[in-house]
């Protein structure tokens, strides 16, 4: 389609993003009213938001419209999963200039789809309006199924630490796009497009998990959230973390340790959880480390590698000084 979606108009552009929408058993009211009507069996909904901007999460000379779309759905979708509930629906609120081409705006729409068909979702409504700097507002929802949800607080000293999906490829691929390349193709393509693994919250829920997180800013930080909320420490052993050849060969080429993006990159959005030492886990989960008593009389929130302070935490605040 050519043209922009100032051209286009406000009424024209959401008819021509809800068309590309397909919906869900889960969806009894999609686009086009006051508000979507999403089935809740459970009794309780699920609900996780995020805001992207332009220039701070994505830039377009890095990643197409399909790319954003892809990875902005993931990042609140895993966050569904990492809390044991499958995914249901997402909402879009979209801002955007109106010399944005249309095309952008149609592609962008779907990579959210696609994503969501991934995950059982779908796109049930949103909302546009013109502004200065493209910015995406999506809100994810879920439904835990009769199960109780899997929060933060519950990691018990003992437990084993286990985590599913990629670890530091997303961070292995912004290096590599920071410094003026596209190739390797598959760690820029996963900075580009997560795969979150959704299957494994409402699995790990299923097996007895005692806490769980999706890793978006760091396994370390991440789990730092873990063990504060809980009242433990934690501690990683470096030796079972599998550090792929070709991430070994772009971290020489940088002069970076892998294993500072294995532990410290965000966005993959792999998901970690505690376990009962107990609990016999699926191949796809690879245990990492334990849940700790913490050190003397502090409350925990404490994440060591082989018993040693990690100083290369990785984490995002964004008030933070820049």
């Amino acid at each position: 389609m050519q043209g922009t979606v100032g051209e286009l108009g406000e009424f024209g552009l959401i008819r021509e993003l809800t068309a590309r929408l397909p919906l869900t058993p889960a969806v009894e009211l999609g686009p086009g009213d006051d508000a979507a009507v999403v089935t809740a069996p459970d009794g309780r909904v699920v609900a996780t938001t995020d805001v992207l901007i332009e220039g701070r999460h994505f830039r377009r000379d890095w990643s197409t419209a399909y790319d954003v779309g892809r990875k902005s759905a993931a990042q609140n979708l895993a966050d569904i999963a990492a809390m044991g509930a499958v995914p249901t629906a997402i909402l879009l609120g979209l801002v955007a200039p109106a010399d944005l081409p249309t095309t952008w705006a149609t592609e962008l729409m779907d990579g959210l789809r696609d994503e969501c068909q991934v995950a059982g979702a779908a796109v049930v409504g949103g909302d546009v309006v013109r502004g200065d700097t493209i910015t995406l507002a999506i809100t994810a929802l879920g439904d835990l199924q009769g199960r109780a949800p899997v929060v933060r607080s519950g990691a018990q000293v003992g437990d084993v630490v286990a985590v599913t999906g990629w670890l530091g490829w997303s961070a292995a691929g912004l290096t590599v796009l920071s410094r003026g390349f596209r190739s390797p193709r598959a760690f820029v393509e996963a900075h580009r497009r997560p795969e979150p693994p959704y299957h494994a919250g409402p699995a790990a829920s299923e097996l007895g998990a005692t806490a769980m997180i999706d890793v978006s800013d760091g396994l370390v930080a991440d789990l730092g959230h873990v063990a504060k909320a809980s009242g433990v420490d934690i501690d990683l052993r470096a030796a079972d973390f599998d550090v792929p050849a070709q991430m070994a060969d772009i971290g020489q080429a940088v002069g970076v340790d892998p294993l500072v993006w294995v532990l410290s990159g965000g966005e993959d959005h792999a998901i970690v959880a505690t376990f009962p030492n107990s609990v016999q886990l699926p191949a796809r989960w690879r245990v990492v480390g334990r849940v700790v008593r913490t050190a003397g009389k502090a409350r925990g929130g404490q994440v060591t590698v082989d018993g040693a302070p990690w100083d290369r935490v990785g984490g995002w605040d964004h008030f933070a000084a820049e």
